[in-house]
């Protein structure tokens, strides 16, 4: 690794909390959780209730000690600080904001604001001038010497934050900070937070269900069950971690996840050919061929059988279309699947280096777009559409980019395609890369 490359600030190793560890009713919260989080990043946790998110959040806190694995913050294991370390950590390392706002309604807002000082020792007129430019800087210094009852709930999240900042932390922690708002103030809270982060450089890390806050964060990490079920990079903002070679690429299948956000990554692939496979079914027909095509995809169900149920009347459990129909679909699935080998192929060759034998897969997988064109291609056409592709999937360029440079004309460095022929090709790609991946 290079000397500049940034050092992560969190860093989670197969960790694991357990309720009750030992006794008959034993109940893990988090399993092999593995995470990195960087300086300045902000990382967002998401998933429904229950599945782990709160527990990693009060675990980065310092409150709640994992049972098993490593757990470090900046290189050093929380829970193996003494007690008065552990104070100071708490104070000046990490911040955080609840649902619940958490103000005290006997203390006017300043005073709620300056109150973590207090217990750092730091005199009365220096923590309240340090409380008040808070208040300033968040727009709510109006409301200074108000009692919190006499705010509005984005008002009083705003005065949570200023407390919580007020030590100046490297973490700030959010627990579904916008969880009990309306949407123009849960919007104002998410934008100071998004400031927070771009302005003050702080690591944010969110703990949220509402998949609209997706795109604030740098990275998402998906949880089910008590375990990370997969990470987003999101395309959107310029990343902090460093991202290995082709973990840009960002697929259909995360673009789905945002529309879909607790299905599961194999759900999401079945989604992505139904959507490619289906124009004109009824909504109950898309339900029972996702489920035939998971089968095929699963290797539950051969494309013959597949086929077998396409025609079969509804009422016996088939999807009921016409033969000619079914066996569009069937033949489309089988190329798919096809073309899904060779992106798994490149890939770990790419992990590899393997450069010699990664050519023979683009190759490949350049027959396969060119089988669904009818037209004759010039041999420099070829050249830029294997350029292309290789570019692709090794995610140095994106969907859109993909598009352009397969319609862009010969002279002008582009493949030549016509935008249709460009387009059909694109769409197809993604296909074949949302099953290899």
């Amino acid at each position: 690794m290079e000397d500049n490359m940034p050092e992560p600030l969190i860093v989670a190793k197969n960790l694991e909390i357990y309720y009750n560890y030992g006794k008959s009713n034993e109940f893990y919260a988090l399993k092999k959780v593995n995470i990195e989080i960087y300086p300045q990043e902000y990382i967002l946790f998401f998933g429904p209730s229950g599945c782990g998110k709160s527990t990693m959040l009060y675990c980065i806190l310092g409150t709640l000690p994992y049972t098993f694995g490593e757990f470090y913050i900046g290189g050093e294991d929380p829970y193996k600080l003494s007690e008065k370390e552990m104070v100071k950590f708490q104070q000046k390392t990490v911040g955080i904001v609840y649902q619940q706002f958490n103000l005290i309604p006997s203390l006017n807002v300043l005073d709620n604001v300056a109150l973590p000082q207090i217990f750092m020792g730091i005199p009365p007129s220096v923590r309240r001038k340090k409380a008040m430019e808070l208040l300033e800087r968040f727009g709510i210094a109006q409301q200074a010497y108000k009692l919190p009852t006499m705010l509005s709930g984005g008002q009083q999240q705003r005065v949570a934050i200023c407390r919580a900042l007020v030590n100046n932390p490297d973490i700030l922690l959010a627990d579904e900070p916008v969880g009990n708002l309306d949407e123009a103030s849960a919007k104002k809270v998410m934008e100071t937070l998004m400031e927070i982060n771009e302005r003050e450089k702080k690591t944010i890390i969110l703990v949220s269900h509402d998949p609209r806050y997706l795109a604030f964060a740098h990275r998402v990490y998906f949880m089910r069950d008590g375990r990370v079920e997969r990470e987003f990079i999101n395309p959107e903002r310029k990343q902090i971690k460093p991202i290995e070679r082709g973990a840009s690429l960002v697929s259909e299948t995360e673009k789905l996840a945002r529309i879909f956000p607790y299905a599961s990554p194999e759900e999401l692939k079945v989604k992505s050919i139904v959507n490619y496979l289906t124009q004109d079914f009824t909504f109950e027909q898309i339900e029972r061929l996702e489920k035939l095509i998971k089968l095929v995809i699963e290797r539950k169900m051969s494309p013959r059988m597949l086929y077998d149920f396409l025609i079969l009347p509804f009422d016996k459990g088939g999807v009921e279309i016409n033969q000619l129909k079914a066996q569009t679909i069937v033949q489309k699935l089988e190329k798919i699947l096809e073309g899904s080998v060779e992106i798994k192929r490149f890939r770990k060759k790419l992990e590899g280096e393997e450069l010699d034998r990664m050519k023979e897969n683009v190759q490949k997988l350049r027959m396969v777009l060119l089988d669904q064109y009818q037209g004759e291609v010039k041999p420099l056409q070829v050249q830029r559409l294997e350029e292309a592709i290789e570019d692709r999937l090794a995610g140095y360029i994106s969907k859109e980019e993909f598009f352009k440079r397969l319609d862009l004309p010969i002279e002008k460095g582009g493949a030549g395609f016509k935008k249709n022929t460009a387009k059909k090709f694109t769409i197809y790609l993604e296909k074949l890369i949302t099953q290899g991946i």
